[in-house]
């Protein structure tokens, strides 16, 4: 089974001026989506997702990591990911998570991006143009916050009830005048450390 690819949206938001304030360097945002016909849509409640998985999964992580690295320039120039998919009404959540939680599709991205982070997520359900909510986290530093960011668009016409939405974001640069510091200055402000931070 190959994946029915309806279409491909490549965004490329760039911000200059955050805060009433010209940033010192502009941070882009990339976003990457591929809207798909549902694997299991029209089956009824379908035990076993695998045999779809290994063969959407891959594909569809391969052409949307190729848009992110096409778009950044390389991998080396990305400095925050993350992932999301939306699936439409007639779908499982299940169906939206069964494509992006496989190391089939993320591994693809990370490895493009020589990252170690996990991927961030957001996977939900709803109907063509709902909001898409990519966040994403520094590829190496999971504490690094002045790269916690969200991308946010939608898809006028995407997903239909037995389309899934599956996208991939990536950022240059983080806020652009970030000042809050890091998670390791408030786990050593506090005495916890960072495999225990709420000290529980």
């Amino acid at each position: 089974m190959t994946p029915h690819i309806r279409k491909t949206l490549l965004n490329v938001e760039t911000i200059l001026i955050e805060g009433g304030k010209e940033a010192p360097t502009p941070t882009k945002l990339i976003s990457a989506i591929a809207v798909i016909k549902n694997p299991w849509a029209g089956r009824g409640f379908v035990e076993d997702l695998k045999p779809e998985i290994h063969a959407v999964a891959p594909v569809v992580g391969q052409v949307l990591t190729q848009m992110i690295i096409d778009a950044a320039g390389s991998g080396d120039a990305v400095e925050a990911y993350g992932k999301a998919a939306i699936v439409g009404l007639d779908g499982e959540i299940e169906h939206a998570s069964a494509i992006i939680h496989t190391l089939r599709f993320g591994n693809l991205y990370r490895s493009a991006v020589k990252a170690k982070s996990y991927l961030s997520f957001c996977n939900t359900r709803g109907p063509a143009n709902a909001p898409v909510l990519i966040p994403l986290m520094d590829k190496n530093d999971v504490g690094r916050r002045s790269h916690y960011l969200t991308i946010q668009t939608a898809v006028a016409d995407a997903p239909a009830a037995d389309e899934i939405l599956i996208a991939l974001g990536a950022s240059i640069g983080g806020q652009p005048h970030h000042r809050i510091g890091d998670r390791y200055q408030d786990l050593k402000e506090l005495g916890n450390d960072a495999e225990n931070p709420a000290a529980v």
